[in-house]
């Protein structure tokens, strides 16, 4: 670092340059804009910046070393010099065959985990026959609604050998369940399961509204996996602390960041309360983040994101275990920044999204299809999503040096300014009792709103620019493309593949679970192996959802019923 004698000379050398050089030129020809900004407006960004910017950096205790305290480096020591990030493309369509069939597909084409979607129906917890299911069932991603369909979708895909991560919330345990018992019926070891389930029921209430149950009554089936998981799948994460989609709700970055360790906050409490050791659970946490188009505002926002988690398990938890402080993170990037204008040029967005989360030191990615803003991506934008990742990987060398933008005068004052601005947010939120307690009096979805709305109008207004979208435009007609789709055949066959599972099922053995499982909810035991037997009963999704909703009630915003 700079001593003092050399700090004072750049310090002059820059006020000499901004009096005789920039001044000038800027008198003369002006600049782009009166004001430059991050890309959301978090902090402005100046026109230059020199080793005074951090000039009260302490090395090791705020930068130091990866694999280290305050791991703002990297959570690993040799980050992915020693091994890439997963690479998963988020897939799960129509039927569980359909699914099946895509995941060999990416398998083949060398991606390193599966990434799961579900439909909406499969996310509120209803099977494919409910009313509330209909026209919907396989649209955003595959129904499941018994471990029959989870075997398909698995099918000739050994669980000990890839890593699974599914986007599910509020039927999480249900999802696990049924995973388990997929494992258990191919002779897996419970010890050797890896994977993720999302499981982040407060980011629901706040941004994406797919929650069931009460927040109290969702929290406890959350620490009964954080619990069961400890025991019975170690390699496990229970939890994907989830940013993501705080940030496509509308969020800033710093937002983004401090909504998401606010929400880590309250699970641990939560565990914590139930009786769990935090040393024991903790390192089972992981976070799923957003990565939009600046590059230096997103690798900042991840390395802060780092350096605050280690502070909070330190200092608010007493962790003492190295791997309950370090925050591993899956990320995917912006499906709100895609356009449905000259979709091609979401390739491009993409690539710099994944540069961003690369040099931000990743754990695993996700990489957006150029269509996904029309349809679910097809075979050729998945391929090309993937080979954006095999690309970064292997020829741009952005993952041969770890950390490769610390140092940067830049990188670190903005790594600093989101910290500082998120941690603020995080102050307001306590004041308000925490995540919870924001969430219900609907403070966090003001914010967030608030934001959204300014962008938005920003861009109607013409001063943030969307290529191709209010500059940049084409006249001529955008050119057809061949979107993905989903029959209406397949919601029929769905639903018959389910009536003929009740046709030959056990249902006392069934009515015996799920009876277990009610007067299981209604105590204090742990709900999760009485899931499990039910699902291998060939209970369903919504019939498992059902008697939750009966004991817990379900929850609408500001009434609990």
């Amino acid at each position: 670092m700079f001593d003092d004698e050399d700090l004072a000379e750049i310090r002059e050398g820059k006020e000499s340059w901004e009096a005789e050089t920039y001044g000038p030129t800027v008198e003369r020809f002006g600049e782009r804009k009166e004001e430059f900004t991050t890309d959301t407006g978090g902090q402005e960004v100046k026109p230059l910046y020199t080793p005074d910017d951090i000039a009260d950096k302490d090395y090791e205790a705020e930068i130091g070393f990866p694999g280290e305290e305050p791991y703002t480096r990297g959570v690993y020591s040799t980050m992915h010099r020693g091994r890439l990030w997963t690479m998963r493309q988020y897939a799960g369509m129509g039927t569980a065959s359909e699914t099946n069939e895509r995941f060999h597909y990416l398998l083949d084409q060398g991606q390193t985990g599966l990434s799961m979607a579900f439909d909406l129906p499969t996310q509120m917890g209803h099977d494919s026959d409910a009313d509330m299911a209909q026209g919907e069932v396989g649209r955003s991603g595959v129904a499941i609604d018994s471990i029959e369909d989870m075997k398909t979708v698995f099918d000739g895909i050994p669980l000990d050998e890839v890593s699974t991560s599914m986007t599910i919330n509020a039927p999480a345990s249900v999802l696990l369940a049924l995973y388990i018992a997929v494992g258990d019926e191919q002779g897996v070891d419970r010890e050797e399961l890896r994977g993720t389930i999302q499981n982040d029921i407060l980011k629901e209430y706040a941004a994406r509204n797919t929650y069931i149950y009460p927040p109290e009554s969702s929290m406890r089936l959350i620490t009964d996996i954080f619990e069961f998981c400890a025991e019975e799948t170690p390699k496990f994460n229970t939890i994907s602390i989830s940013g993501y989609h705080i940030r496509e709700a509308g969020s800033t970055a710093a937002q983004e960041v401090a909504f998401t360790l606010g929400n880590g906050i309250e699970y641990v409490e939560a565990a914590i309360d139930a009786g769990l050791d935090v040393d024991e659970f903790a390192p089972q946490l992981s976070f799923f983040f957003n990565a939009h188009n600046n590059i230096f505002e997103e690798a900042a926002k991840f390395r802060a994101a780092r350096r605050m988690w280690a502070q909070i398990m330190e200092e608010r938890f007493d962790a003492e275990n190295p791997k309950s402080k370090q925050l591993k993170f899956h990320t995917q990037t912006g499906g709100s920044t895609l356009t449905a204008q000259q979709i091609e040029n979401n390739v491009v967005r993409v690539s710099y999204q994944a540069l961003a989360a690369v040099l931000g030191g990743t754990q695993s990615l996700h990489t957006n299809g150029k269509d996904e803003a029309l349809a679910l991506p097809t075979e050729e934008s998945v391929r090309t999503a993937l080979r954006t990742q095999q690309i970064l990987a292997h020829e741009s060398g952005a993952a041969d040096t770890i950390d490769p933008l610390a140092g940067s005068y830049y990188v670190e004052s903005l790594t600093d300014d989101i910290e500082e601005e998120a941690f603020e947010i995080m102050d307001e939120v306590d004041e308000r009792g925490g995540m919870r307690g924001a969430i219900e009096e609907q403070w966090v979805q003001r914010q967030i709103q608030e934001v959204a709305f300014d962008r938005q109008e920003e861009i109607e207004e013409g001063e943030r620019i969307i290529v191709g979208v209010n500059e940049f435009e084409v006249e001529d007609a955008e050119p057809e493309m061949d979107l993905e789709s989903v029959d209406e055949e397949d919601e029929r066959r769905q639903i018959e593949q389910l009536e003929d599972l009740r046709e030959r099922r056990d249902d006392d053995a069934v009515e015996a679970a799920l009876d277990d499982l009610a007067a299981a909810a209604e105590g204090d035991e742990n709900v999760m192996p009485y899931i499990v037997t039910a699902v291998k009963a060939k209970a369903t999704v919504g019939e498992v959802c059902n008697v939750f909703r009966d004991v817990f009630g379900e929850y609408q915003q500001g009434v609990s019923v």
